[in-house]
């Protein structure tokens, strides 16, 4: 992914490719943290559990390196924790839970790029080009030609399909809004009162469903290990990573890379064979993705 932003020093093309890596390979783990983590328990449980877990490494790195955030921006810092993890996540994975197909799930979040890529022309001055904008249609292409075998399959109602398209939109917004607003935080701090507020959400949500008890059995604890540290500070700390120093479209588009790489993560842990049409899908991600990276120029890093 070194070529990915042509136009600045190669230090700096290098750290973006490393960053971008980061972002596909941890945020396509969360999908096998899941899989792991509600063969188990339920997935309020595992999430709820989850963010406990992350919050109080989060807070307690916070308090040693004596970070306090803002009481001007944790306000805001805490929607975005909302949107981003609490409403994305568990719009996502209730939906699954509930009956949506995976392979559903993720073509319905492919069009979150085309979502974020429209809306961030007017709001944010990230304009597309007609080859960046081919490029976006054709990672939907590509994610579809990945998940194929998976869908149409399950007997889910309008409200299963409500709650992922539901979530889509939510980290559409989140990450439309994380970067119009820019505020003047580090990543520690950010995480910090995401983190916290997702903890909140998810355990009360598993206070309301009577699922607070984790299980006994260790191997939901290492899927909780599993989440935490791949998913959640691996995952979502490299997408709002990439998110400050390559801007909402290039951090969503790296989003169509993530079905093929979960594909393989569920091949080498699992041994679920893909698909006939994955490997052709994912070259077709691939070069969507080449397509709006490197048309786009990229903003100042903050």
């Amino acid at each position: 992914m070194t070529s990915l932003i042509t136009s600045r020093p190669t230090s700096t093309r290098r750290a973006d490719a490393v960053a971008a890596t980061l972002l596909v390979v941890m945020w396509s783990s969360g999908f096998i943290g899941a899989e792991l983590g509600t063969r188990y328990a339920p997935s309020d449980t595992l999430l709820g559990w989850r963010y406990v877990a992350a919050a109080a490494i989060v807070s307690s790195w916070a308090l040693v390196r004596g970070v306090r955030p803002d009481r001007h921006t944790w306000p805001r810092l805490a929607l975005l924790g909302l949107l981003c993890q609490c409403l994305y996540l568990g719009g996502v994975v209730t939906g699954v839970g509930i009956g949506v197909p995976p392979g559903t799930a993720a073509l319905v979040a492919a069009l979150q790029p085309l979502l974020v890529a429209v809306v961030a022309g007017p709001l944010l001055g990230e304009r597309t080009s007609t080859v960046q904008r081919t490029g976006l249609v054709l990672g939907v292409v590509g994610v579809a030609l990945v998940v194929a075998g998976d869908l149409g399959e399950g007997s889910a109602g309008p409200l299963a399909y409500a709650l992922v398209v539901g979530g889509m939109l939510a980290l559409s917004a989140g990450t439309l809004l994380e970067r119009r607003w820019r505020l003047p935080v580090t990543l520690l701090e950010s995480l910090t009162v995401q983190t916290l507020t997702a903890a909140a959400f998810f355990m009360t949500v598993a206070t309301l469903d009577h699922h607070v008890q984790p299980p006994s059995d260790p191997r939901f604890w290492w899927s909780v290990v599993w989440v935490v540290g791949l998913s959640t500070f691996g995952g979502y700390g490299s997408y709002l990573l990439v998110l400050r120093r390559s801007g909402a479209t290039r951090v969503s588009t790296l989003l169509f890379l993530t079905p093929p790489t979960t594909a393989l993560w569920a091949f080498l842990m699992f041994g679920t064979r893909p698909a006939l049409l994955a490997l052709p899908g994912a070259v077709v991600c691939a070069l969507a993705v080449t397509l709006v990276v490197r048309r786009a120029q990229a903003p100042r890093p903050r």
